[in-house]
């Protein structure tokens, strides 16, 4: 919710009986994680999850070097937070790369080397599969599938995936990679935003609010319960339209959107 700082999201939330946050960590450093950490906690809340680490795909050393920095960075806030779930978002194609399946590879040599720290921060990796329209410059891992086969290199209690509505919809292997997750306890967060036609800002910022477009929000959340995970449920709707509105009016109006179309 960009219009609204920390404290006065989570005053939002814990008006309305939402118990939990996801937190992303640009607003996070710049209110400083011990004060965010406080005002959650003051708040009756607990963060469900920090957003993001990631972008690995680098070719360069010295920029490999920097995005496992920042991800060890990131793990630390996470373990700050009182969080254990740190959400990456793998990263596009470097420029004049076209090799997907070695930035792919690259991703998991990553991960190899930042699970040891996470373990000891007692920080879980979650892989974020994105949209096929972001290959190129966000995200290399588009499907629930190539996360799973990322995720399953390593042991299911330090690195699991994401599943998110607006990026998994589409796919009609998501209800077999769903159980597929849920089978091995690998879903580490869910996440809910819908999709609407045309996207009404690109890609990035085109994600619609709940029942506001296609998705079958209730169903997927359906499989992702029949899968076994209980979870805290997030809401990501990235939004120019409803980043111009009273921050607790949107979500007010979320809470009410979720009972109604994801309960």
């Amino acid at each position: 919710m960009r219009q609204l700082s920390v404290p006065e999201l989570v005053r939002a939330c814990a008006a309305l009986g939402i118990q939990g946050v996801g937190l992303w960590r640009e607003p996070v450093r710049e209110f400083g994680v011990v004060r965010a950490a406080r005002a959650v906690r003051e708040a009756g809340l607990t963060v469900t999850s920090l957003c993001r680490g990631g972008f690995f795909t680098a070719v360069d050393p010295a920029e490999r070097a920097a995005a496992l920095a920042s991800n060890r960075a990131a793990v630390d806030e996470a373990a700050g937070l009182g969080t254990s779930t740190l959400v990456l978002v793998s990263g596009g194609l470097p420029q004049g790369e076209r090799d997907l399946a070695a930035a792919r590879e690259r991703v998991a040599d990553a991960i190899a080397e930042l699970v040891p720290y996470a373990a000891d921060m007692g920080v879980r990796l979650a892989i974020e599969p994105l949209h096929p329209m972001f290959a190129s410059d966000r995200c290399v891992v588009s499907t629930l599938a190539q996360a799973l086969d990322l995720a399953e290199r390593f042991p299911a209690e330090r690195v699991g995936v994401v599943v998110d509505t607006y990026h998994v919809w589409w796919d009609d292997r998501t209800p077999q990679q769903i159980a597929r997750a849920g089978a091995d306890g690998r879903i580490a967060a869910f996440q809910l935003a819908d999709w609407v036609t045309p996207l009404p800002e690109g890609a990035l910022l085109g994600r619609g609010q709940l029942g506001d477009g296609c998705v079958d929000l209730r169903g997927l959340r359906e499989l992702v319960d029949r899968a076994g995970y209980d979870g805290p449920i997030e809401v990501e709707v990235f939004s120019p339209a409803l980043w111009e509105r009273p921050g607790d009016e949107v979500v007010a109006e979320t809470a009410r959107r979720f009972r109604e179309f994801v309960l």
